[in-house]
């Protein structure tokens, strides 16, 4: 039925989960460390890598990571096998790009629903022509925006995206996420900021949403447009809002093509792979997303 990598230090349970699997007809593939993992990982291509967090060199979180970001491992399904079984743990699991996350002690069919779960993600993937995604969860908090930038970096080495682009694409990201915390969650910080990026054959496609109530950006007064870019500050004066307004303009000329929902609290930015210097267009692709009402940038 399909190749199982176990990464898992303990081998008496690495043991207990290869057996289990080989009732389902998976050949098992054993690692000890991350690191080990992540190479047979990259020599086989598992159908399902089955990650435990506690790891003697690097943690489960990691080996995730690192599997998101490389190419040739992007896609492997990824199920956390762990006795961390509190919120946070679990959240984190995902956010680094994990499909499933089953807790010790757990039951036979609670692993290979799991390992169906993951699996599944995989045929979507490869369905809608995606050479991958990761989604990523944040807390309204400004100072996690570093991290999301150091993440971003890495997603983008794997892209072919020359370097003037990922500044470009950094700086847009950068502006719709402060705004996604700022306006649309307006700093609750347990409200989320949700960001998923999808890898396409010519392009990166980056959704960012928060759970804000969301804006109908053709109602902005306080904020430029293309015609009057200035006419927004005597506005923002007399509201007694911070100098700017511009983020929107600004994130449009960094991107190639850049949308919102209908509510106005999920915008979608597109940067697309050049080839010799030129945009490299997919059939569609400019109709990929329609114009519509957006949110607030500031």
């Amino acid at each position: 039925m399909g190749t199982a990598l176990i990464v898992e230090d303990h081998p008496e349970q690495a043991d207990l989960v290869a057996r289990i699997l080989r009732m389902r007809n998976y050949a098992p593939l054993l690692a000890e460390t991350g690191e080990s993992g992540l190479r047979l990982a990259r020599e086989q291509i598992p159908d399902v890598m089955l990650l435990d967090l506690m790891l003697p060199d690097i943690n489960g979180f990691d080996v995730c990571r690192r599997l998101r970001t490389d190419p040739a491992t992007r896609l492997i399904p990824v199920v956390m096998l762990t006795a961390l079984n509190d919120v946070q743990h679990r959240v984190h699991g995902f956010r680094v790009g994990a499909n499933a996350y089953v807790t010790k002690p757990y039951g036979v069919e609670d692993l290979f629903e799991a390992i169906n779960a993951a699996r599944a993600w995989r045929e979507s993937m490869e369905q809608r022509a995606l050479q991958g995604e990761i989604h990523v969860e944040l807390n309204s908090e400004i100072t996690l925006l570093k991290d999301l930038n150091d993440f971003l970096m890495l997603v983008c080495q794997s892209t072919p995206l020359v370097h003037e682009q990922v500044m470009q694409l950094r700086q847009a990201v950068m502006e719709m996420a402060h705004n996604a915390i700022e306006w649309g969650n307006r700093h609750q910080s347990e409200s989320l900021v949700t960001i998923t990026y999808r890898i396409f054959e010519h392009r990166l496609e980056i959704v960012i949403r928060d759970q804000g109530p969301g804006f109908d950006r053709r109602h902005l007064p306080h904020a430029a447009v293309a015609d009057d870019p200035f006419t927004h500050l005597d506005v923002r004066e007399k509201l007694g809002l911070r100098a700017g307004g511009f983020g929107l303009l600004i994130c449009q000329g960094m991107v190639d093509e850049m949308a919102y929902n209908d509510k106005g609290n999920e915008v979608t930015l597109i940067k697309r792979f050049t080839t010799g210097g030129e945009a490299a267009l997919e059939p569609g692709g400019p109709d990929l997303l329609a114009p519509g009402p957006g949110k607030e940038t500031s």
